[in-house]
């Protein structure tokens, strides 16, 4: 350990035998990360409700304290979105604060879309019905029956008109099996 109380990498055999014996157990998580997401959310202390979908899970999803994380029922958790649980600027003050650690929990709703690349940040609750745009950097609490987006994100409509617009501009296609879904939406699109 340095004076810091950072531990320096081993290295020789002694640092090789301890990469070896955890490859299996890294191995695994990153195979769980893609064929079981919501195993994998829960075996690192993500608290989840049901039928929540996680796609594109990997190590970062989570952050450092998955275990202050808690999604509701019915949420979905779209590719590269992060959750934040901590200040990582806090490492300019640990030379003369080495104790100094700003950490809070996230709070999800029930019945959440959180799109692409959406950053939500320490201490944040969203409400129940909230659409989060892609790309959101959610830094304050979202309330329920909202659509958020933009950076930081800022309520741009409610769930309900999100829900009105979403059905006036649906092609129907959402229960066809795929090759159905494939020439029906050729029909719709052919001429564009």
């Amino acid at each position: 350990m340095t004076e810091h109380g950072y531990q320096r990498p081993k290295h020789g055999i002694d640092g090789l035998v301890g990469i070896v014996r955890r490859a299996p157990a890294a191995l695994h998580l990153r195979y769980q990360q893609r064929t079981d997401p919501i195993g994998y959310a829960r075996r690192i202390g993500v608290r989840l409700g049901d039928r929540c979908r996680l796609i594109g899970v990997t190590g970062s999803t989570f952050g450092s304290e998955p275990y202050l994380i808690r999604l509701g029922d019915h949420v979905v958790v779209a590719a590269e979105v992060r959750f934040v649980t901590h200040d990582g600027a806090v490492w300019v003050l640990r030379d003369d604060h080495p104790e100094a650690d700003v950490v809070a929990p996230i709070t999800v709703g029930s019945n959440v879309f959180i799109g692409l690349g959406a950053l939500i940040m320490p201490g944040v609750t969203i409400g129940d019905e909230v659409v989060i745009g892609a790309r959101a950097l959610v830094n304050r609490d979202v309330p329920a029956g909202s659509v958020v987006a933009g950076v930081p994100a800022r309520v741009v409509g409610s769930a309900a008109d999100f829900r009105a617009r979403t059905l006036a501009a649906s092609v129907g296609t959402g229960l066809l099996p795929e090759q159905e879904k494939h020439r029906r939406l050729q029909e719709l699109f052919e001429h564009r």
